[in-house]
């Protein structure tokens, strides 16, 4: 603390890192006290803004095709976003960091991305590696000719529960990570076909064989619908739609699949305390109620008496007082199962830092 003298001695209040303050001795200035920065969330928030980072990046891939997805949020009032993200918050944990967010990052997880009263499509891996769905084609063999028509048949006439103008959609996703940054990206591509058994446009020119190719199924029925190679460092998905008379969109409830060896690097404790680190860290100093653990020993040598107890005066008997303290602590190409104005804003996280 020092003393002022000329034109600093009219100053008062704080400047800087300085205070000034007017005393019957005149100005003095002495520089302000430095405060240890607490981090703003507790474990528990940043457990949720750490997941919805990736949640909010993923979304954004699909490109708004997944507007429709979440059958019971649409007409409900809820954003099919945040019924993305309720879906999949604290079920599948991924954390990236705010520097993988700043820079567009994403890590593809097992995420619920649609949900529906239709009946799931099945899949499992073959011998081979290649994911094989449950939609039996019979001996149709999808090629280069192979018509929409004739694939539109297959499926109708060899699985219960698919129609005239039903649509299967299938999702791949990429995933990568950049050469310099090491930041790791995703981009999901959508590809559909709707069923239409007049249509005698070649299936591969709408869709992808990525996700259209006849797999040997080892039953009865001959081949089924699978992807054309395996997944590698990837995502997949189908997705069975219906629009109905009346408008109303209907699903099959489904989940990415994820082939990559990314996606460990971002879960766990380790990618958890990274993260949270990033946004600033964890405040450890939560205010919760807790007993006091009283050391009998202790407060019997100083003070005479048992805890919880008084001496009552000349007589040398006590009454209990009952109380024991306690303190505070210290790219896409078209798909009708999504899409919308629900898109989470590029960059954002749904934090607003």
């Amino acid at each position: 603390m020092a003393k002022v003298f000329g034109v600093g001695s009219q100053l008062s209040g704080k400047v800087g890192n300085l205070i000034y303050a007017q005393t019957k001795k005149g100005t003095v200035v002495y520089e302000a006290p430095v405060r240890a920065k607490v981090p703003r969330r507790s474990e528990k928030q940043m457990e949720i803004r750490t997941q919805w980072v990736n949640l909010a990046a993923v979304y954004r891939q699909f490109n708004q095709t997944l507007k429709k997805a979440f059958e019971d949020a649409v007409g409900s009032g809820m954003s099919v976003y945040n019924a993305f993200v309720q879906a999949n918050l604290g079920v599948c944990k991924v954390y990236i960091t705010k520097k993988v967010r700043l820079n567009g990052g994403s890590v593809l997880a097992p995420y619920l991305i649609s949900r529906g009263t239709l009946e799931s499509i099945d899949w499992q891996k073959n011998g081979d590696g290649v994911l094989v769905t449950d939609i039996a084609l019979g001996g149709l063999t999808i090629g280069g000719e192979t018509s929409i028509s004739e694939f539109s048949q297959a499926v109708i006439a060899y699985n219960d529960g698919y129609e005239e103008g039903d649509q299967i959609t299938f999702f791949y996703g990429r995933q990568t990570e950049d050469p310099v940054s090491g930041v790791p990206r995703a981009k999901i591509t959508g590809f559909k076909v709707i069923l239409d058994t007049k249509d005698d446009t070649p299936l591969w020119l709408v869709v992808s064989a990525l996700g259209f190719t006849s797999v040997a199924g080892g039953q009865a029925s001959g081949f089924m619908l699978g992807m054309g190679e395996v997944i590698a460092s990837g995502a997949a998905a189908w997705i069975h739609s219906r629009e109905d008379t009346d408008g109303t969109l209907k699903l099959s409830t489904q989940y990415l699949t994820v082939d990559s060896a990314v996606l460990a690097q971002y879960q766990g404790a380790d990618a958890f305390g990274a993260s949270a680190d990033s946004y600033g860290g964890i405040n450890t100093q939560a205010v919760y109620l807790q007993p006091v653990a009283v050391n009998v020993a202790r407060h019997s040598a100083i003070t005479g008496t048992e805890p919880g107890t008084t001496e009552s005066g000349g007589t040398g008997g006590t009454t209990d007082s009952g109380s024991t303290g306690s303190d505070t602590g210290g790219t896409s190409t078209g798909s009708d199962t999504g899409g919308g104005s629900n898109n989470p804003p590029a960059g954002s996280d749904g934090d607003g830092d």
